[in-house]
């Protein structure tokens, strides 16, 4: 949000709830008297405002058509306490805001917004907040640097144009108010776009073949051979730790992996276990720690426990704004319960789950069943005894994931290796080169 403009000459009479009367009005910022009046103004209005908040709100909006100027205005309209109606009249009015040469319908707009806060000085300014998150906010998450370039102000009476490339939030008492909560909602934005990226993939003519890493070097081969997205196994990153799988144990490993891989250039989703706690507060904070970190989506196991608990955790897991995959244990827990593993998929959907996974379940009839009962994206545990990958997409599979199976081929890979070289065989081949590993990893030779 940029809020450091000097105000043009004052409105002629009669033009109360139009953009010249908004331009005039708002906080555009002069100096003395007006300037601390009208600062003062925004500082009260902004401490109101939870960055925080704004960041979850942006994070968890639906990304449609132009998401990059809506989600920032819808969030602060419903943090400001506007009605959802009047994101199209911000979007209008911000058309010609800046320059002062109104778009078609822009008076029209201001009006609109002028009914529902009043056309007093605190009004003007609580609509040019809106009005200057647009474009503003918008240039910060399309990574415009600086998301402002210059700025004009008005000295001695005449209009002069200030470079903002080293100071993108204006300097001094100029400086912007707004700087906390632009970034909050342009990291939600990334948050949410992420996602949307995860979840487009599980839409496309192919299943999404989502390989397991537990490790760097794992993630970055995987992403070598082309891969867009890359999953954790949390069996893999506990037998790394030398850790039980599944009881919880390795949520300190689980982000430390997952701060080594967010530079990646994949999109990363993340094996929760059961979410690390029953509490579903929790969940959230870690949920959102690691959508902090760059992570697209995460793996939400239930262990055939409480159903609605689970909904609380997968509502709190959402609230990140990452892609959250449900999964129900009841193929692994108690075999060939089909109609408790629909009932379940169903239920994490209405709760706010993206995706739902249901592993172990490798019956044809059972899957093209979950497939045609549940509405979002179907995620199948590739197993040797079931369909393969092909045949699964034919199914209506959205996603195959690989699980543990590649950290368990590797591991016996290994010890195949160092068998043969015990009993003087010739060494199974397939290994990465040394220099391979080293590229991949960013590491010097040792």
């Amino acid at each position: 949000m940029s809020l450091f403009l000097d105000p043009p000459p004052a409105p002629p009479a009669g033009e109360v709830g139009t953009l010249a009367w908004l331009r005039a009005s708002a906080a555009r910022f002069s100096s003395g008297a007006e300037h601390a009046r009208r600062r003062k103004l925004v500082d009260e209005q902004l401490a109101a405002v939870d960055p925080a908040g704004l960041r979850t709100r942006v994070a968890t909006a639906d990304v449609g058509p132009d998401f990059a100027r809506r989600a920032p205005v819808a969030a602060l309209a419903e943090a400001l306490g506007a009605r959802d109606d009047v994101v199209d009249a911000v979007l209008t009015v911000a058309d010609g805001y800046r320059t002062g040469e109104a778009s078609p319908g822009a008076d029209d707009a201001v009006a609109l917004l002028a009914r529902q806060w009043g056309t007093d000085e605190a009004a003007a300014n609580r609509i040019s907040l809106l009005v200057q998150a647009c474009d503003a906010t918008t240039a910060l998450i399309r990574g415009d640097d600086p998301p402002v370039p210059t700025t004009r102000r008005v000295v001695d009476g005449r209009v002069i144009t200030v470079d903002l490339a080293e100071h993108p939030f204006g300097a001094g008492p100029h400086a912007c108010p707004g700087r906390e909560h632009a970034l909050a909602m342009a990291q939600g934005a990334a948050i949410a776009l992420r996602r949307a990226e995860f979840g487009a993939l599980h839409r496309g003519e192919r299943p999404l073949l989502l390989p397991n890493a537990w490790d760097h070097a794992s993630a970055a081969a995987f992403v070598a051979m082309g891969f867009p997205a890359v999953g954790t196994t949390s069996l893999g990153v506990a037998a790394s730790a030398g850790l039980p799988d599944g009881t919880g144990a390795t949520r300190h490993e689980t982000l430390d992996l997952a701060r080594r891989l967010a530079g990646l250039p994949c999109l990363l989703s993340v094996d929760i276990e059961t979410g690390f706690s029953t509490d579903p507060r929790e969940v959230a904070a870690l949920t959102a720690e690691l959508a902090a970190l760059g992570v697209a989506g995460v793996n939400l196991e239930d262990v055939v426990g409480d159903v609605d608990r689970q909904r609380e955790l997968i509502a709190a897991a959402r609230s990140s704004g990452l892609f959250v995959n449900a999964r129900t244990d009841t193929h692994w827990l108690r075999p060939g319960d089909d109609r408790e593993a629909i009932a379940r998929c169903q239920s994490y959907v209405d709760a706010g789950a993206h995706g739902v996974f249901v592993p172990g379940m490798v019956d044809e009839r059972s899957i093209s069943a979950l497939v045609a009962a549940v509405d979002a994206p179907v995620n199948v545990l590739y197993s040797p005894d079931g369909p393969g990958y092909r045949r699964l997409g034919e199914l209506g599979v959205a996603r195959v994931s690989c699980g543990s199976l590649p950290f368990r081929v590797a591991l016996g890979a290994a010890v195949a290796t160092v068998e043969a070289v015990a009993a003087g065989r010739p060494v199974p081949g397939g290994a990465v080169s040394y220099a391979d590993v080293v590229a991949r990893s960013g590491a010097g030779p040792r």
